[in-house]
């Protein structure tokens, strides 16, 4: 399953609040969705964090966005060991700060033997540079005779992908009541279940992730067929 975590600054510009507490507001939306997830038996859970997008916003909103991130990942830390959960990130690690990098390193070492789940979060990512990253590793396995053109498929190709080794989303959830999927894991949501709120993030509750789930068991997928 992913998310697409949306509607913070709305949500505090609705109570006339700065975007930080909307941000700050939407910490409990993740804790309670990555919980909710866990206990309903999830395997992997990718949250849509921070995009290569989202550099452009005001400096001052970055930089809070990033102590959040720290924050989250100190708090965090005894519940993913608590309920044996694996963290992971998708996206160019080194274009983040050394400070979150360096909190997101230790954070998944320690969290690596864990098998329960597996927690992606998606930082500094956008899904047309993961593919044309991986384009670009590809054009230099062919160069250097490590791969024959002839031999390159679907499956290949999406090894050198940062989501190697995982299963595609069967579900894709997106609050705030937009209807877009924002440079997000294009390569893998080719046939992901799409579902669409109009709740803003921070109103996303563990109620709501359930009635996502239960939105899509009533779907009939034929992948094409």
């Amino acid at each position: 399953m992913a998310i697409i975590m949306d509607g913070n600054g709305r949500w505090a510009r609705a109570r006339g609040l700065p975007r930080v507490m909307g941000h700050r507001a939407g910490i409990k939306s993740v804790r309670a969705a990555v919980e909710q997830a866990r206990e309903v038996g999830i395997g992997v859970l990718t949250l849509y964090a921070f995009s290569v997008e989202n550099w452009k916003r005001p400096s001052d909103e970055v930089g809070t966005l990033m102590r959040l991130l720290n924050e989250y990942l100190r708090r965090e830390l005894l519940n993913l060991m608590k309920n044996e959960i694996r963290l992971n990130v998708l996206g160019d690690f080194q274009g983040l700060p050394e400070q979150v990098q360096g909190h997101l390193s230790q954070v998944m070492a320690k969290t690596r033997d864990n098998k329960k789940m597996l927690l992606n979060l998606a930082l500094n990512y956008g899904g047309r540079s993961e593919i044309l990253n991986a384009a670009k590793q590809v054009a230099e396995q062919v160069k250097e005779g490590k791969l024959k053109l002839s031999n390159l498929d679907e499956l290949t190709f999406s090894r050198f992908l940062y989501t190697n080794g995982q299963p595609d989303p069967d579900l894709l959830i997106r609050t705030s009541g937009e209807q877009r999927i924002s440079n997000f894991l294009l390569w893998q949501i080719s046939y992901a279940e799409l579902y669409l709120t109009p709740k803003l993030w921070p109103d996303f509750g563990k109620g709501d992730l359930m009635e996502a789930l239960r939105d899509y068991q009533r779907r009939e997928r034929r992948f094409g067929a």
